[in-house]
C-alpha cells in the first residue's frame, strides 16, 4: 500500500503533528544503574555517575531484550546518564528536552543541576534546559521511580513478580523516544486544530506564552495547492484563528477525511514579531472530518458508519510496550487494514504517537483508552485525571481518534454499582473530556459494562458461538431493559440508577479465540480452536451474528496479536499470521447488515 506522507513528515520524528526542522534524537546507548537501596540522590549520582554502570539502549526498558539488559526482576529506582555535545548556535534559544514516555516518576538533572520532574507514565513531557547548558560537552542524568502500587495508572502492567491472567511484565523507566527540540525563546508551545465541518472551515488555537507583539500566520495546503491562509495579531495567549477551506478541485467544496479516502491538509504555522521577522516555524497537518452521534447511530461526516474494529495492546516480544522501530509501527497499521478492519481499540495503552500518524495517513479509526488504576483512592483520582488531561491535549488533533475511553470494565471503580462517589468520578471525567476536546468526539464512561453517562453503550461478550451471542443480544429491548450482561450474573450494562437513553450500541470485545498449540500456559477465551478452519468457523459465526443484529453499530475483535501468555491474536508477537488474513478480511467484508 502506498504511503502518502504529509509534507512535514520526518522519519523517526517523534511528534509528527508539530514538526520543527532543528532537533536531536537522544535514543541509543546511555549509562544505566539499578538503585535498589535508593541512595543515588544522597550519593550524588547526578553529579558523578557510578563507574560500574551498565549500558542500556534507550528507549527500551531494562526488562526487555532490546534494551541490552533484559532483566525481568523488579527494580523500583533506576538511573540513566548520557553526555551530549552542543555548539553555541544550538543553545542560544529554547532547548526542550522531551520525553515521549517514561514510567513513572521521572527526575532530571543537567550538568549536576536539578531541573524538574514529571509524574505519570503515558504522556509526553518536556523541560526547557537552555540556561543549564554550555557549549561543548553536557551531562544529562535521569532517575525514574516506579513500584507496584495499584492506585496509579498502570494499564496491563502486572502488580506481582510474575505474569498472571491478562497482565504482563511491567515497564519501568524510559520507554519512548528522548529528544531535543531547538527553537527561539519566543515560540509556539502548541497549536490546537479543530475542523469545523458544517462551516467548511478550520480553527487554530495558538499557545504562545510570550505573545506580546507577535503575529501568528497559518497556511493550509491540499495536494500541493494553497487553499487557505490567514494571520492574527496576538492580544493574549490561546488566541483563535478560523479560516474557510476550499478544495483544489472545486473551490466551494472541502475534501473530507474518512476511512476510504484519508485526505490530509498540510499546514505551516509561522510566528513573527512586529517587524515581520520569523521567530518560529512549525509544520503540521489535519484531517477535515466530523464524528457525532445521531440517535442510535454513529456518523462520520454526517453519514452512518459501521465499525469493524480490532483490539490491540501493542506488545512486542523483544521490546514489550516499545515498538522496535517506525517500520514496526507502520506494519501493525497495515495489518489492521489488510485484515479488513476500519478501526482499532488501542487497549490500556497510549501508543507511540507515530502509530496515530499512520492511522491518520491510512484511514484507521482509533479508540483512545486511558490505562487503568486498580483501586479507588484520592491518589488514583488525582493521578488519573492529571494524566488523562495531558493525554487528551496531546492527542486531540489526530483525525483518526474518534472516541475517548477513560475507564474500562470498572477497573479502578470496582464498586461503581453502589458508590455515588465512583459514579460521580466517571461522570466528572466524561465532562472534563468534553471540555478539553472541542471536536466533540464521543466519550465512553466505562467500556464493557456498568456505564454511567456514555455516548456509546459498549458490551463485552466472550460467548464461543454465534448462536449463543444471538440468543443473548438479538432482542434489543431485552438487552437494554434487563440490563444484565450476557453470561455474567453480576455485571449489568448500566450502573445502578443509570438507564439507556437511545445511544448507539457496540460489542467492543468478543472472540478472543486461541488456536490449539499444545502449550499449557497459553490461553484464550473459551475452548481453543482445533486448527485454522475451526477458528475461522467460530470467528465467522460470531461476527455474522453481530452483523445480523440491525441495532448494533459495530464490533471489536479480541485481538490483533498475542501478548506473552495470552495467545488469542490473529498474529503471534512476531506478527506472523496464525490464520489466513485474506479469510478474515472476507468475513469482515461480508455485507450481512
Amino acid at each position: 500500500m502506498k504511503i502518502n506522507h504529509v509534507k512535514c513528515y520526518k522519519k523517526d520524528y517523534p511528534r509528527p503533528q508539530f514538526v520543527r526542522e532543528s532537533w536531536l534524537n537522544l535514543n541509543g546507548e546511555w549509562d544505566f544503574v539499578f538503585d535498589d537501596k535508593n541512595i543515588g540522590e544522597t550519593e550524588g549520582y547526578y553529579r558523578e555517575f557510578p563507574r560500574e554502570s551498565l549500558k542500556i539502549q534507550v528507549p527500551f526498558c531494562y526488562l526487555c531484550a532490546d534494551s541490552g539488559i533484559g532483566k525481568t526482576e523488579r527494580h523500583d529506582n533506576v538511573w540513566y546518564a548520557k553526555k551530549i555535545t552542543l555548539d553555541e548556535n544550538q543553545i542560544g534559544g529554547m532547548v526542550n528536552l522531551t520525553y515521549e514516555g517514561s514510567d513513572f516518576v521521572t527526575k532530571v538533572w543537567i550538568n549536576g543541576t536539578y531541573i524538574g520532574s514529571h509524574v505519570g507514565g503515558y504522556s509526553r513531557f518536556a523541560f526547557d534546559i537552555a540556561r543549564f547548558l554550555s557549549a561543548g560537552e553536557n551531562l544529562i542524568v535521569v532517575k525514574v521511580e516506579d513500584n507496584y502500587d495499584m492506585d496509579r495508572p498502570r494499564g496491563k502492567q502486572r502488580t506481582l513478580d510474575h505474569n498472571y491472567g491478562c497482565w504482563y511484565e511491567e515497564t519501568t523507566g524510559i520507554y519512548k523516544t528522548v529528544w531535543l527540540d531547538f527553537s527561539s525563546k519566543e515560540a509556539f508551545r502548541s497549536v490546537e486544530i479543530n475542523p469545523v465541518y458544517d462551516a467548511q472551515s478550520v480553527e487554530f488555537i495558538f499557545d504562545v506564552p510570550l505573545w506580546q507583539d507577535k503575529v501568528a500566520h497559518a497556511e493550509v495546503w491540499l495536494h500541493g495547492k494553497l487553499v487557505a491562509a490567514g494571520s492574527i495579531r496576538l492580544k493574549g495567549n490561546y488566541e483563535r484563528l478560523e479560516m474557510a477551506l476550499f478544495s483544489g478541485v472545486d473551490e466551494w467544496e472541502t475534501t473530507a477525511w474518512d476511512t476510504s479516502c484519508p485526505a490530509l491538509y498540510d499546514v505551516k504555522f509561522t510566528l513573527c514579531d512586529r517587524s515581520g521577522s520569523v521567530l518560529d516555524e512549525v509544520g503540521s497537518y489535519f484531517g477535515f472530518r466530523q464524528i457525532r452521534i445521531l440517535g442510535d447511530r454513529i456518523l462520520l461526516n454526517n453519514d452512518p458508519i459501521y465499525l469493524k474494529m480490532i483490539l490491540d495492546q501493542g506488545y512486542w516480544s523483544s521490546s514489550h510496550l516499545t515498538p522496535p522501530d517506525e517500520d514496526a509501527i507502520l506494519k501493525d497499521v497495515l495489518l489492521i487494514r489488510e485484515a479488513g478492519f476500519n478501526g482499532v481499540r488501542k487497549h490500556q495503552k497510549i501508543e507511540d504517537e507515530r502509530f496515530y500518524y499512520y492511522c491518520d495517513v491510512l484511514g484507521v479509526l482509533v479508540w483512545c483508552e486511558m490505562p487503568s488504576c486498580y483501586r479507588f483512592t484520592d491518589h488514583a483520582v488525582e493521578s488519573t485525571v492529571q494524566a488523562w488531561q495531558e493525554i487528551v491535549k496531546q492527542m486531540r488533533n489526530h483525525p483518526s481518534i474518534m472516541t475517548w475511553v477513560p475507564f474500562n470494565e470498572s477497573w479502578g471503580v470496582k464498586n461503581i454499582q453502589g458508590s455515588d462517589a465512583q459514579q460521580n468520578y466517571t461522570r466528572s471525567v466524561y465532562y472534563l473530556t468534553k471540555t478539553l476536546d472541542r471536536q466533540k468526539r464521543p466519550v465512553i464512561s466505562n467500556d464493557g459494562w456498568e456505564h454511567t453517562i456514555s455516548d456509546i453503550v459498549t458490551l463485552h461478550n466472550y460467548d464461543q458461538y454465534g448462536t449463543e451471542l444471538l440468543a443473548a443480544y438479538a432482542d434489543k429491548e431485552k438487552t437494554v431493559k434487563n440490563m444484565q450482561v450476557a453470561g455474567d450474573s453480576i455485571r449489568t450494562v448500566f450502573a445502578k440508577g443509570n438507564h439507556y437513553k437511545g445511544q448507539p450500541i457496540i460489542i467492543s470485545e468478543y472472540g478472543g479465540i486461541a488456536l490449539q498449540d499444545g502449550a499449557s500456559d497459553a490461553w484464550g477465551y473459551g475452548k481453543k480452536a482445533d486448527g485454522q478452519e475451526a477458528y475461522l468457523k467460530r470467528f465467522g459465526g460470531l461476527t455474522s451474528a453481530i452483523k445480523s443484529m440491525s441495532y448494533m453499530c459495530g464490533y471489536c475483535l479480541t485481538q490483533l496479536t498475542d501478548v506473552m501468555q495470552e495467545k488469542n491474536g490473529l498474529f503471534d508477537m512476531a506478527r506472523t499470521e496464525k490464520v489466513p488474513i485474506t479469510k478474515i478480511k472476507e468475513i469482515n467484508d461480508d455485507q450481512i447488515f
